[in-house]
């Protein structure tokens, strides 16, 4: 069996040929089982798969400089060595390890950009949810200190869905491109220079991951309800199966990770949840007569979805709304008629299109209008829109105090979301 292996992996011949060498093993029930276990794994991965037993340990550094990386003066990502942007192919032909790689390099981004916030932005972290125990697992947001006394302006940030946290739009353009655009620091430092008060949502941060104990895997698969008879057999098929299971995973993943559990966080669960509470808790009880919105992507859902739960009470409290390439929809959220018209005369949503930044572009669906981010690129379209997005907040502020709606596009564009 060893000798198949190790000629599977180092040779390109016919799967075929090594399952008729594994039918030639001696008929004793050891190697019979042996037999099953390797038709199982041969019928189950291929070449590739088995290529990861040469794959290299997944440990990667836990800080910037240990993978020889730092941001420049202009926010950009360099190597310390040679100012080369980050390589993702790192080391050819191993996909899977180069993947883990930026994984890595993308949480001790979170935690850096966590520091910009507080060291940069003077940001103050706030614990989620506010009556945690010591032992529960627990969330964050992060807010200006005049957030809640500020009388005048709150701006709150929503980013989108993914591997995202709080502070940043994404990923990818903090890494590839620079801090500007794929952080939400250059939104918080004009607030903060404008007189906002800020707070900055952290909606995927809905759990916690803890190592599954033996006995926690065992419980999780135990079904005390069922007959004797029946959990002994469920009991001898399941060894059977891990017995096989053992036999070729050291040679199809030998970088096994760990199995986890998600042990999700009270009241934050989800980025719809998250928002609720955080309005529940702090937006709600600001001073601020004007609050104004940024969110991106599925934080347009998140924010909809907030709306529909909350509405009075937005309604009374939000002076204007900017999405940027919000992916929400009233239809299928089914927000009501009275959101949909409330929306239309405080929203704004600039997506990704070919156009001029702030051309009106065609919408389907009765809410509010949408215009051009001046970019194609979903992930830019919070950056791009960014001057234009304050000057929609400072006309709705105008427009409040003399009972006048702002419009949404440039002068040149100006046209009646009913004459379209």
């Amino acid at each position: 069996i060893v000798y198949v292996l190790g000629f599977l992996i180092s040779s390109t011949l016919d799967l075929k040929i090594w399952v008729m060498m594994a039918q030639l093993q001696p008929g004793c029930p050891d190697e019979k089982e042996k037999t099953t276990a390797l038709k199982d794994l041969l019928s189950r991965i291929d070449l590739d798969e088995l290529m990861k037993k040469d794959e290299p340990p997944l440990e990667f550094p836990d800080t910037l400089e240990g993978f020889e990386y730092i941001f420049n003066e202009k926010g950009q990502l360099r190597h310390i060595k040679t100012g080369e942007p980050f390589v993702f192919n790192y080391r050819e032909d191993l996909h899977r390890w180069n993947q883990k790689r930026y994984e890595a390099l993308g949480e001790i981004i979170t935690k850096y950009v966590y520091e910009l916030l507080q060291k940069e932005c003077h940001l103050k972290k706030v614990t989620l949810p506010v009556d945690a125990t010591e032992s529960e697992p627990k969330s964050f947001i992060f807010m200006s200190e005049d957030a809640l006394t500020n009388p005048d302006k709150l701006l709150v940030l929503i980013h989108g869905n993914g591997v995202v946290r709080a502070g940043q739009w994404a990923r990818r353009l903090i890494i590839n491109k620079d801090l500007d655009s794929g952080t939400q620091m250059p939104y918080i430092k004009r607030a903060t220079e404008e007189g906002y008060g800020v707070i900055v949502l952290n909606p995927n941060e809905n759990y916690i991951e803890v190592e599954k104990t033996k006995a926690q895997v065992q419980l999780s698969s135990d079904s005390s309800d069922e007959p004797a008879e029946k959990r002994e057999r469920k009991d001898k098929i399941q060894k059977e199966t891990k017995k096989r299971r053992d036999f070729y995973e050291k040679y199809r993943n030998p970088q096994k990770e760990k199995e986890t559990m998600q042990m999700y966080i009270r009241d934050n669960g989800s980025p719809e949840e998250h928002a609720v509470y955080v309005w529940d808790h702090f937006i709600s009880q600001s001073a601020a007569e004007n609050v104004f919105f940024v969110a991106h992507s599925y934080g347009g859902l998140a924010f909809v979805e907030l709306m529909i739960q909350r509405e009075t009470e937005v309604k009374n409290k939000v002076t204007a709304v900017a999405l940027t390439d919000s992916v929400h929809n009233v239809w299928h959220q089914e927000a009501g008629k009275t959101i949909r018209e409330w929306m239309r005369e405080n929203c704004c949503n600039w997506v990704s299109s070919s156009e001029p930044l702030d051309t009106l572009v065609e919408s389907m669906l009765p809410d509010c209008p949408r215009v051009s981010s001046g970019t194609e690129s979903h992930e830019l379209t919070s950056w791009k829109s960014f001057p234009s997005i304050f000057k929609f907040f400072s006309e709705a502020m105008d427009a409040k105090n003399s009972s006048v709606k702002p419009a949404p596009t440039r002068r040149s564009n100006r046209i009646k979301y009913e004459e379209l």
